[in-house]
């Protein structure tokens, strides 16, 4: 948890949503768990309990409030700050690896025994994986059965559960409704309803979220096939789990209004973590925005700014590739590149939408090809295709549930990828919220129209008082950079 009692309990007692998803506030006296910012009396601090996560609450006997929909919050900003087993964990079973791979292939994925994961999980979150997952699944399904009208044993198969009568269980039991009650609650507030493969809902955040600016840093890069982007939407191609999809994304004043189209409703899970953490909804603003703004240089881009996020990913390979194309050269050129690479050796969509037609390759497709279609200094092909074939071979692993140390010591070991590439890589794919690319030419010039010395050594002596936000400050030397000398610009 990321409060302490007595800050957990002014938070619920102001209604302070800043604190939603942080932690849950259960009450004794009803068994029902809420968010901080729940609008329902406030209980006396005795009857008062607070849990690190819904599983937790649901574990110790609450189900959650038909009122707030405690489960429908940003999550936790600390996965990413504390990047420890259990931080690693709670991003792959978010994406759903415990309803793919069961616990044993979460622990296989983490480095870990299961019965030491158990242990560290039920010691920090308050449940083990089956009961997170579990918390997970009941999400997924809250969302199919309110934004669809497909039947309710699809339902409970696309959330993961193995039976329609633990699907109709859980759902009573976490939401004290039945599923039948539920969609016709949403039919009454009149929520917009998808069909069967296309799913429309809401992505919240903390405000202030700069989600235009993570926008237009990805509609900057946007590949043609892959990515179409605009003034208003990004929409984009997903290779998933289960199947492939297309996600459209439109920033509104307070959440991300998304349409997902899903050739396998199993992935809507794993397509929805991974959307949530492109765009970063779960960071924690106030936190970010109080740590940057205390340092006079960096205040009035901190203004400018508010709710700086850092652009994340949807596929660890894809970023990577894009960071050993982008070395060194603009981002122009790096986007003429890649889009060489998507056209070739990208796999056409079955159901195409616009002008999203291709996935990005495959690594077999890259370890194969990748030296005859891409073109420029051989050995930045080579790069890519020994990069392409330590993920195919499974030598390199680029999940979210790696460890950041770890993860570097391997991309730096295969040649040409060096200090800038790995860094870049944590901080997009692992989300590491304290990486500072000084070896960045645009970051450099940013911290030059911001007053600061250009010198990497002085930049990274200055940005120490900016830790453990480092990685928000480079993306505000960034748009530094970009608003003051835009052809410099050269962040792949």
């Amino acid at each position: 948890m990321l409060v302490g009692t007595e800050e957990a309990l002014r938070a619920v007692a102001s209604r302070d949503a800043r604190f939603d998803g942080c932690f849950i506030h259960a009450v004794r006296t009803t068994r029902i768990y809420c968010r901080p910012s729940c609008p329902a009396r406030t209980p006396k601090p005795d009857n008062s309990l607070f849990f690190p996560t819904a599983a937790a609450a649901q574990a110790a006997g609450f189900r959650a409030c038909r009122r707030c929909l405690p489960d429908a919050v940003p999550g936790s900003p600390e996965w990413n700050l504390r990047a420890d087993l259990a931080g690693r964990a709670m991003r792959l079973i978010s994406d759903g690896v415990v309803d793919r791979c069961g616990v044993r292939g979460l622990a296989d994925q983490l480095g870990y025994s299961e019965r030491h994961l158990t242990r560290v999980l039920t010691a920090e979150l308050g449940a083990g994986p089956l009961g997170l997952a579990r918390a997970h699944r009941a999400h997924s399904a809250r969302i199919l059965i309110e934004t669809t009208t497909i039947p309710f044993g699809d339902v409970a198969f696309a959330a993961g559960f193995s039976s329609l009568r633990q699907f109709n269980d859980t759902l009573r039991e976490v939401f004290g409704v039945t599923p039948t009650e539920m969609r016709g609650r949403a039919q009454r507030r009149s929520e917009v309803r998808g069909s069967a493969g296309a799913v429309q809902l809401r992505l919240p955040f903390r405000a202030p979220c700069d989600v235009a600016g993570v926008l237009r840093f990805l509609g900057e890069r946007a590949l043609s096939g892959l990515e179409d982007a605009g003034p208003d939407h990004y929409t984009r191609a997903l290779r998933l789990p289960y199947g492939t999809g297309i996600a459209t994304l439109r920033p509104h004043e307070k959440y991300v209004a998304c349409t997902l189209r899903l050739t396998d409703l199993r992935d809507l899970g794993s397509a929805v973590s991974r959307l949530r953490r492109l765009l970063d909804l779960d960071a924690d603003p106030a936190a970010i925005g109080e740590a940057l703004g205390a340092d006079p240089a960096l205040r009035p881009a901190v203004a400018q700014t508010p709710g700086v996020r850092v652009p994340g990913s949807v596929d660890g390979l894809e970023v990577l590739v894009r960071a050993v194309i982008g070395q060194q050269i603009s981002v122009a050129a790096a986007r003429k590149t890649t889009e060489r690479l998507v056209t070739a050796l990208g796999e056409p969509l079955a159901h195409p939408e616009g002008a999203v037609t291709t996935l990005f390759p495959t690594p077999e497709a890259l370890a194969e090809r990748a030296l005859e279609v891409l073109p420029g200094p051989r050995r930045r092909a080579e790069t890519v295709r020994a990069v392409a074939t330590a993920v195919a071979d499974g030598s390199l692993a680029l999940h979210t549930g790696r460890d950041e140390a770890e993860l570097r010591e391997d991309l730096e070991s295969i040649c040409g990828i060096g200090p800038w590439t790995s860094s870049y890589v944590a901080m997009r794919v692992l989300g590491s919220p304290d990486v500072l690319l000084t070896g960045d030419l645009a970051l450099r010039r940013g911290a030059g129209i911001l007053g600061l010395s250009e010198d990497p050594a002085a930049i990274e002596a200055h940005a120490r008082r900016w830790s453990p936000w480092r990685s928000y400050a480079g993306v505000l030397l960034w748009e530094a950079a970009a608003s003051g000398t835009p052809q410099l610009q050269l962040a792949s």
